[in-house]
């Protein structure tokens, strides 16, 4: 299975503009993608094919007065750019098809200098390599230093470097590694663990164990809330409002950052202790409609759920999604009887059928676990669900031991 690895790049001020050069280039490559294929459909002709865009925008815009700044950086960038624009189309047709899962997707459009988020992509043709000083040597930009959090397990096929919004820089390494060999490194467990995620706290465990919400964004709810205001009262255009722009970026990505740690650790904790886990497949989406959106987007449930999902993949768990409308907190998980629903205010409550008292949480939490079929079996259950494709995110590479360089 493919992940990826992310590690934090600090190039000098002439690497930087190099970098943004690139940025630019890819961007207009792009754009000019996705004006050539808008020309095509307002003129009802087929759409050209990447190979005649690649020569047209490319190759033969190079030779031109207007494009002649193309050559300046690495060609692989821009074919890259083309086919990033070719997937967009893919993936646009696929959902109008209904054959893509998920949201619909609009149409490809053009990307600004403005945006938040800019990126290129090497892959192996581009010639990048690690030096032996553990520098990202990239073509046309020179010797970046990279702040090595961890040993990277296999040698990359692709590196994506990254500019986001708080205008910090990132190498992205896309790493191909063996599950069996993954799994091996596991330690072994035949333990089963039940999962219900909430507000008051991030997760209660079929054992007992509650573990508190951090609720990062409200803690920094006051800092944040300055930032913005400062940003606010600034000239749109201005130097300063550029400046209020990244400090207000750089205390979201704080935020940002401190929420995916925490789910990492949580998340490797609970795969490296258990054999199975079941978690309800909560309806996020719904829950953030309602007066509680705040806190729910604040609690980040899917992306804690989809690292689940990957890393029970990569090491060989067994990840069970019970289904939301089972009425975890109205079953008694001693006698198995319904006794309706409660308020959200009902933290306990007696089983009116055996007199059990239960704490509301803990309760459902043992209902997911039974839900799913881990209460006989510690191995994951009669019934396996089908293996999830690993999700290809950005690994959190926050709050590890730092000096180990790439392999």
């Amino acid at each position: 299975m493919q992940l990826r690895y992310a590690f934090r790049l600090y190039p000098d001020a002439g690497q930087q503009r190099a970098l943004a050069r690139a940025f630019g280039c890819a961007r207009v490559v792009f754009n000019d993608a996705v004006r050539a294929r808008e020309e095509a459909r307002v003129a009802e002709q087929p759409f050209p094919k990447a190979a005649e865009l690649s020569k047209r925008l490319i190759t033969e815009a190079k030779q031109t007065v207007e494009r002649s700044w193309l050559g300046e950086v690495s060609a692989v960038v821009l074919q890259q750019s083309l086919r990033d624009a070719e997937a967009a189309y893919k993936n646009f047709f696929a959902s109008l098809k209904g054959a893509r899962k998920g949201p619909k997707l609009g149409a490809p459009r053009f990307k600004s200098r403005k945006d938040a988020r800019q990126s290129i992509r090497f892959t192996a043709n581009a010639r990048w390599n690690i030096t032996g000083k553990g520098r990202l040597n990239l073509p046309k930009i020179g010797a970046v230093k990279v702040k090595w959090s961890r040993t990277l397990p296999a040698t990359p096929t692709s590196v994506t470097v990254i500019k986001d919004a708080a205008g910090r820089f990132f190498a992205s390494f896309v790493i191909d590694t063996d599950p069996a060999e993954d799994a091996a490194r596991m330690p072994e467990s035949d333990q089963s663990i039940g999962i219900d995620l909430g507000l008051t706290h991030f997760a209660v465990l079929s054992d007992g164990t509650k573990i508190d919400s951090p609720r990062f964004l409200r803690r920094a709810e006051k800092k944040l809330k300055k930032a913005q205001n400062d940003l606010s009262r600034k000239q749109k255009g201005s130097k300063n409002r550029e400046k209020a722009r990244l400090k207000a970026a750089r205390a979201h990505a704080k935020v940002t950052d401190a929420r995916k740690e925490f789910h990492h650790q949580l998340s490797t904790r609970l795969i490296s202790e258990n054999q199975a886990i079941a978690v309800e497949d909560l309806s996020v989406a719904g829950l953030a409609r309602t007066r509680l959106a705040k806190s729910v987007h604040d609690a980040g449930w899917t992306a804690f759920v989809t690292m689940l999902e990957y890393k029970a993949e990569r090491y060989g768990r067994t990840l069970i999604k019970t289904g939301r409308y089972e009425p975890t907190s109205q079953v008694c998980s001693t006698c198995g009887i319904k006794d309706g629903p409660k308020p959200l205010h009902i933290r306990e409550w007696t089983c009116t059928a055996c007199g059990t008292v239960h704490d509301r949480d803990h309760n459902a939490a043992l209902n997911v676990k039974q839900a799913a079929g881990l209460a006989v079996s510690a191995c994951g259950a009669p019934v396996r669900p089908e293996p999830v494709l690993a999700q290809r995110e950005e690994t959190g590479s926050h709050g590890f031991p730092t000096g180990n360089r790439a392999a």
